[in-house]
């Protein structure tokens, strides 16, 4: 375990609305740094280097300080979430956790993986959380290349991911190796299902009563197979402040209108990386679990996603960033924008 001090996460201003119905606003001066750092991402000249910019929300201190868009974009267009949807599977583990129906350190209870002597029987819930079960499973998305992900999410897989994933063999013994992997999170999706008795419509309901209601993510759509699990490795469309919303929860610590829906050390557990780490060539930095560390500098937590989705939260500046589009190829620089885009806002 990585046992670094966790950035403490900031609470909500006094007399800063919650944005349950509206984000509540603030005005940057003219000359803040952040406007001539948002027009040059959003000039044509940037679109080689960041991509195709869909929206850009940013939040300081609760309140809604910029946002962007770009050409067919709006504050009322929801837009995919790809992996960010990673995030909000473990937001919906934390529920199944703190009702006293999931434990996330008893092995998974995957119906294949309970022959006696399967060695896959030992891969416990948080494994799967952290990208650490050993299950093979190759997570590329390019043209050509050999792709467990395509073949789930689009082909032979795709009418029950989680079987898909489940009935894959170890690579890697449990709790040994780094995998990022969809197949993962389909897996623990369909275990949460099982876990609170719901599917299909009845496990929406179940999302929407727990963490889209409370939190006004009026526009949020998750996606499910056949089987009626949630795609919860790839698809939940949102309008992007729905995105900040569900950030907000995060760097709330789980509070949302002084009433804590998801436990603090849930959170922190999100937030701390533990061995074993991502290393090359998976450069998206530290992992925690079903989010990303340090995207914006040491503290930061993210929700990333193909393409250049993010929803990055940081907590030393009380900042939350999501940003929509579509990157191909290397993501270092959009990352480094968005970087910038959390310093132009002094520390707490």
């Amino acid at each position: 375990m990585d046992l670094r001090p966790l950035t403490p996460l900031p609470a909500q201003p006094e007399g800063v609305p919650w944005p349950t119905r509206v984000w509540p606003t603030a005005a940057l001066p003219a000359d803040h740094p952040l406007h001539a750092l948002v027009d040059r991402g959003f000039a044509p000249e940037a679109l080689e280097t960041l991509g195709a910019h869909q929206a850009l929300v940013v939040v300081q201190g609760g309140r809604l300080v910029l946002e962007r868009y770009g050409v067919g974009f709006g504050p009322d267009v929801t837009t995919r979430s790809w992996s960010m949807a990673k995030s909000i599977t473990h937001a919906l583990a934390g529920f199944a956790a703190m009702d006293g129906k999931l434990d996330i350190h008893a092995p998974a209870n995957v119906l294949g993986w309970r022959t006696p002597g399967d060695p896959r029987g030992a891969i416990t819930v948080d494994q799967l959380l952290r990208m650490a079960s050993g299950l093979k499973f190759v997570e590329v998305y390019v043209p050509g290349e050999a792709s467990d992900v395509i073949e789930m999410l689009f082909g032979a897989g795709q009418a029950d991911m989680a079987a898909f994933a489940s009935a894959f063999p170890l690579a890697h013994a449990p709790d040994t190796m780094h995998s990022y992997s969809s197949g993962t999170t389909n897996i623990v999706a369909a275990l949460i299902a099982d876990a609170v008795g719901a599917r299909g419509e009845t496990f929406k309901a179940f999302m929407r009563e727990r963490l889209f209601n409370p939190l006004g993510m009026t526009s949020a759509d998750p996606s499910f197979d056949a089987a009626g699990t949630f795609i919860g490795s790839s698809y939940c469309f949102c309008t992007p402040r729905d995105f900040a919303r569900f950030g907000l929860l995060y760097l709330r610590g789980g509070i949302w209108e002084d009433r804590r829906l998801l436990p603090a050390d849930w959170i922190d557990y999100a937030r701390t990386p533990r061995l074993p780490q991502p290393g090359p060539p998976e450069i998206d930095g530290p992992y925690g679990a079903h989010w990303w560390l340090d995207l914006a500098g040491p503290g930061s937590f993210s929700a990333n996603g193909h393409e250049g989705q993010y929803i990055v939260l940081v907590p030393d500046r009380d900042v939350i960033v999501v940003r929509n589009g579509v990157t191909p190829g290397d993501k270092a620089p959009i990352k480094g924008w968005l970087r910038a885009i959390a310093e132009t806002f002094a520390q707490l």
